[in-house]
């Protein structure tokens, strides 16, 4: 999107390191890149918003696209990144992308560190009552 909101133009990339070069050469190529609009910093698009934000640029998360134009439109990754484009630009869009760093991150990883060995345990407990099964009616049918 231009400063006044029209499209430039539309184009797909790799969602990997070189994709991610690619996207940018691209997009500084209709002039200065100051702001990205992306959904789902924190999932799906975590790769893309922290490259971004190594190169200096803002970046915004863009929430899931407006149910009723994808309703009139179709689904289309293309227009959802259109939508995002229009967002980020125009404001609506004005909350910080996920960082995946800090104390929020910091908390995930204490809660998966604690929910693993107890997912085990229980998986392990299931495992040994189901053998245990298996064999005692395995003996009963023979």
């Amino acid at each position: 999107m231009d400063p006044l909101g029209r499209l430039v133009g539309t184009e797909s990339f790799p969602g990997d390191a070189a994709g991610y070069k690619a996207l940018l050469a691209w997009l500084e190529e209709f002039g200065q890149v100051t702001r990205i609009g992306i959904e789902g910093t924190g999932s799906c698009g975590v790769g893309l918003a922290r490259f971004m934000r190594r190169r200096g640029l803002e970046v915004v998360e863009v929430n899931r696209p407006n149910r009723q134009a994808r309703r009139n439109h179709g689904k289309s990754d293309t227009l959802d990144a259109v939508e995002a484009a229009r967002t980020a630009l125009s404001g609506r869009a004005s909350g910080a992308g996920k960082t995946e760093d800090g104390p929020v991150e910091a908390i995930r990883v204490l809660v998966v560190a604690k929910r693993s060995p107890r997912h085990a345990r229980v998986q392990a407990i299931t495992q040994m009552r189901h053998l245990g099964y298996t064999t005692l009616t395995s003996s009963i049918a023979a």
